[in-house]
């Protein structure tokens, strides 16, 4: 094998450099440095393939031939240091909370649990674009997203804002650099590995509004504003989530102007554009709202809910594969509605909430997403009054992935 060592080649214009063809090694015993540029210094001309690191991310990058992604690297056993007394630490999928209003204040907190354990919650960082509360969530293995939402008041200052967070650090969020494609908030949100949906969802200005329409982005790709998917079977609000790697569901929520609670279930298929179709109804005594979802690629389970006007503690499920309506699963320890829920292969974890009277919870609990059976306690939050109600959730290790 012939072997050729040359610090530069280059055009004239010192802009370009020469094609390699062929089997080529590069055995440099440092590093390689790939070109470089900001989001907006992306090129469009190049071929599927083509890699470069982006300055406003710092994240390695590549064009896939439609669109630039950033490069995925995935860790599930995201174990650190514990930083909250009492919990207990261990490797395994990380879940994570953001947002969301208890009875002191609205919330910019994001905590995080090793969900293969037990223990209290830990504090991640916070959110930067701002106090949230109803927002949309979605991740993939190494990615946070959080979206929309409203501000302190709760009722005005509905956002478009979209920012994320890695798993595998800890700190603030980041601006994604792009936005919904309308400013609401209680958002149905939903993932596969590499595109996230925003279903639905509400605005009160300039008049009260809820909405069918169905956002998505790529994930991996910040710069890109959310573009159409399709709509929800009719518009509505606080419709909770759950997904395979091909399908998501969107049950239960809301619809303005008289605050009409559904019980369906709609469905899309992650990977096209399109309307909902109809997949099935909870079972849980009516109408619903504020159930939290957990679940894996098979299951998808809702816990807790406001029925009508009452509280509740009922968990149910259903396949997601097929369509039906849910079953009975168990009980929640405590009645409550709107927690943050996230989720592994094999565990589900309710995060927080509250009840209909604003007054939140702090415990967190935990189900076996393979069996039936009542939650069982997984240890409190971080935040000393809970992140309580429209808190979301999302990990790592949902089913979508």
């Amino acid at each position: 094998m012939s072997e050729a060592r040359i610090n530069r080649i280059s055009n004239e214009k010192g802009d370009g450099g020469p094609s390699l063809s062929g089997i080529t090694t590069f055995s440099g015993l440092n590093y390689f440095v790939p070109p470089k540029g900001t989001t907006a210094e992306r090129p469009s001309d190049c071929p599927p393939g083509s890699i470069r690191f982006n300055t406003d991310s710092a994240h390695l990058e590549y064009w896939d031939g439609l669109q630039w992604l950033e490069f995925e690297a995935t860790n599930d056993e995201l174990g650190i240091a514990n930083n909250a007394a009492g919990t207990s630490g261990g490797l395994g999928h990380r879940g994570m909370i953001a947002g969301g209003y208890n009875e002191s204040n609205t919330i910019d907190d994001i905590e995080y649990v090793t969900i293969s354990t037990l223990g209290n919650g830990q504090y991640f960082g916070d959110l930067t674009l701002g106090l949230r509360r109803d927002m949309g969530s979605a991740s993939s293995s190494t990615r946070a997203v959080f979206t929309g939402g409203a501000n302190v008041d709760g009722v005005a200052g509905q956002t478009a804002n979209i920012e994320f967070v890695t798993f595998s650090s800890t700190g603030n969020s980041t601006d994604f650099g792009a936005d919904l494609t309308i400013a609401k908030r209680n958002i149905g949100s939903s993932s596969n590995s590499t595109r996230a949906l925003f279903a639905g969802g509400y605005t009160s200005s300039p008049t009260s509004s809820d909405f069918a329409s169905i956002d998505y982005i790529t994930m991996a790709s910040t710069g890109v504003a959310a573009q159409d998917f399709g709509d929800l079977h009719r518009e509505h609000r606080d419709a909770n989530s759950v997904s395979s790697s091909t399908r998501a569901l969107f049950a239960g929520g809301t619809s303005v102007p008289s605050n009409v609670q559904t019980n369906t279930i709609d469905y899309v298929t992650i990977s096209t554009l399109g309307d909902a179709q109809d997949f099935g109804d909870l079972i849980s005594g009516g109408a619903t709202t504020g159930v939290t979802p957990v679940g894996n690629s098979t299951r998808g389970i809702f816990a807790g809910a406001l029925l009508s006007s009452t509280l509740s503690n009922v968990i149910q499920f259903v396949t997601i594969a097929s369509t039906g309506n849910s079953q009975d699963f168990g009980d929640l320890i405590e009645t409550r509605m709107n927690g943050g829920g996230c989720s592994s292969p094999t565990r589900g974890v309710i995060y927080s909430g509250g009840d209909n009277g604003g007054s939140s919870r702090r415990g967190i609990e935990y189900i076996t997403i393979s069996t039936t059976g009542d939650g069982i306690d997984f240890g409190d939050t971080f935040t000393s009054g809970g992140l309580g109600l429209l808190g979301n959730g999302c990990s790592n290790g949902h089913g979508g992935l």
